[in-house]
């Protein structure tokens, strides 16, 4: 038998190869470390993880222009008379949109179940642009049937997906995820959004959806999740602030129960409001961090829209 000393580091450790294999492969559909600037509207969002380098928490961003050949769809469409399909895609090109989730849970392996939603999710994005032109809730409902169906009832994803035009509109869907947060530049303070403009719905995977089309061949429990709805926000001014989050940042706080969130994420923001996305992001990911050790994944995207009009 050969001595510890003569054994390369995989025997020694299986296990830990395999760990860093699949970490490795997370790392593989991470976000870009820079995400797109995109006209007038500047993002910057990442994850830092509590166990390490890998957690349930994902983001996704769609540059639709830069991501998909917008121009060779639209003439697709044309060709077979799909022409509504033609006039969404023209509609989206402009759009960035943003994914935010959640899994229930802070593990590494919790990764997997993120992994799961990155690949389907951009998979169906596919399927929804060539038949639709655009991403309805159809896709949500279809990710929702197939989380209830593969996740044990203990998880479960929150999650958040929306699209923010040049002009400041920001259209998106909740199931179970934190309210957006909107600072003014001219209130200097965060603004409330209506209630009427945000319906938010159970978490992917913990409820079956009404909108099933298959229903009939599953049985489950009688509770179901009512229809996706599709929530818009006209609140973004020039050099408003949009703050997308899981409860990593909402939920954070001292062992004392002291909150960061909303008064210190908010002195935060009003003392780096004039700084880039990238730059306010680190402030806050800074004072977050020297404020209290992290308890959960924490995750957060900042949108700033240009300062001027």
């Amino acid at each position: 038998m050969p001595d510890d000393a003569s054994l390369r580091p995989d025997e020694l450790d299986p296990c830990r190869v395999e760990i860093d294999n699949f970490v490795e492969i997370v790392r593989r559909i991470r976000p870009p470390f820079q995400p797109p600037h995109h006209g007038t509207i500047d993002v910057f969002g990442a994850s830092a993880f509590l166990n390490g380098a890998a957690g349930g928490d994902h983001i996704i961003y769609l540059d639709f222009d830069e991501r998909y050949d917008i121009d060779r769809r639209i003439r697709q469409a044309t060709q077979c008379g799909n022409l509504s399909v033609a006039a969404k895609l023209e509609e989206i090109r402009p759009r960035l949109g943003i994914l935010v989730a959640d899994v229930s849970g802070h593990r590494i392996t919790d990764a997997l179940a993120a992994a799961m939603l990155h690949q389907a999710f951009l998979t169906g994005v596919l399927y929804e642009l060539d038949r639709f032109g655009e991403v309805t809730t159809r896709l949500f409902e279809n990710l929702n049937t197939r989380f209830h169906h593969s996740l044990s009832v203990e998880k479960y994803v929150t999650l958040i997906y929306g699209e923010i035009s040049p002009d400041g509109k920001y259209q998106f869907v909740s199931a179970g995820a934190p309210a957006p947060q909107v600072y003014s530049a001219e209130y200097d303070r965060f603004v409330t959004i209506s209630p009427d403009h945000f319906v938010s719905f159970f978490p992917l995977g913990m409820f079956p959806s009404e909108e099933n089309i298959d229903s009939s061949k599953s049985f489950g429990p009688l509770r179901t999740k009512p229809a996706y709805t599709v929530n818009q926000v006209n609140l973004m001014g020039h050099g408003d602030i949009l703050l997308l989050h899981t409860d990593g940042l909402s939920e954070h706080e001292r062992e004392d129960g002291e909150e960061f969130f909303p008064l210190v994420l908010e002195e935060t923001l009003r003392s780096n409001k004039n700084g880039s996305a990238k730059q306010i992001y680190d402030a806050i990911l800074e004072r977050a961090l020297s404020f209290a050790p992290l308890a959960d994944d924490l995750t957060f995207v900042v949108i700033k829209r240009a300062g001027s009009a």
